[in-house]
C-alpha cells in the first residue's frame, strides 16, 4: 500500500494567504493548530510563476512558490512537504520558512538511508512548526497525517 502527499502546512490564517481566491484550494485541519493545503494540480496551475525559481529535490512544487511562502510565513512559519512511499520504500522531503526565510532544509531522505537522529524530514519540519510528538509515534502522527493515504484524499467528496 502507498502513501502520497505532496502539501503545504501551517496554520489555518497563513494557509489562506497562500490559498488566495484559487477556485478549489482547500485548507483541511490537522490537529495542534496546524492545517493543510494539498498541493492538487489546480493549486500548482494557479500559483506557478513563470521563470521562478525550482526548489531541488521537490517534485511538485511549483515553479517560484519559494518566493510565495517565503512572503506567507512572515504571518507564521510554513513548511511545504512531499512523501512517496509504496510496499515499505520511498523518499519525504521538508522545507520550513519563517520571517520571509528558509530556516529548516531543503531536507530529503530516502528509505534505503539510516534513519535521520533528528527524525524525518516532515517530523523535523512540523517540530520548527510548533508540533509536540507527546505519546505519538512522531510529530507526523501526533497532527494526524496518517489520517489519509494520498493527497486527494485530503479534499472534500464532491457533493
Amino acid at each position: 500500500m502507498g502513501y502520497f502527499l505532496q502539501a503545504v502546512v501551517s496554520t489555518e490564517p497563513v494557509l489562506r494567504t497562500v490559498a488566495g481566491s484559487v477556485e478549489g484550494a482547500c485548507v483541511v485541519p490537522l490537529g495542534q493548530h496546524l492545517s493543510l493545503l494539498p498541493m492538487t494540480d489546480e493549486l500548482f496551475d494557479a500559483v506557478t510563476a513563470a521563470g521562478g525559481g525550482e526548489l531541488a529535490g521537490f517534485w511538485k512544487v511549483p515553479a517560484g512558490f519559494a518566493d510565495t511562502l517565503a512572503t506567507c510565513s512572515a504571518g507564521g512559519p510554513i513548511a511545504y512537504v512531499e512523501a512517496d512511499y509504496f510496499g515499505g520504500s520511498g523518499t519525504q522531503s521538508a522545507q520550513v520558512w519563517a520571517g520571509g526565510e528558509t530556516v529548516l532544509g531543503p531536507l530529503h531522505s530516502a528509505s534505503e538511508e539510516p534513519a535521520p537522529a533528528d527524525g524525518s524530514p516532515i517530523s523535523q519540519a512540523f517540530r520548527r512548526l510548533g508540533a509536540v510528538k507527546g505519546e505519538h509515534f512522531d510529530e507526523f502522527d501526533a497532527i494526524g497525517l496518517g489520517r489519509h493515504r494520498d493527497t486527494d484524499d485530503w479534499l472534500p467528496s464532491p457533493s
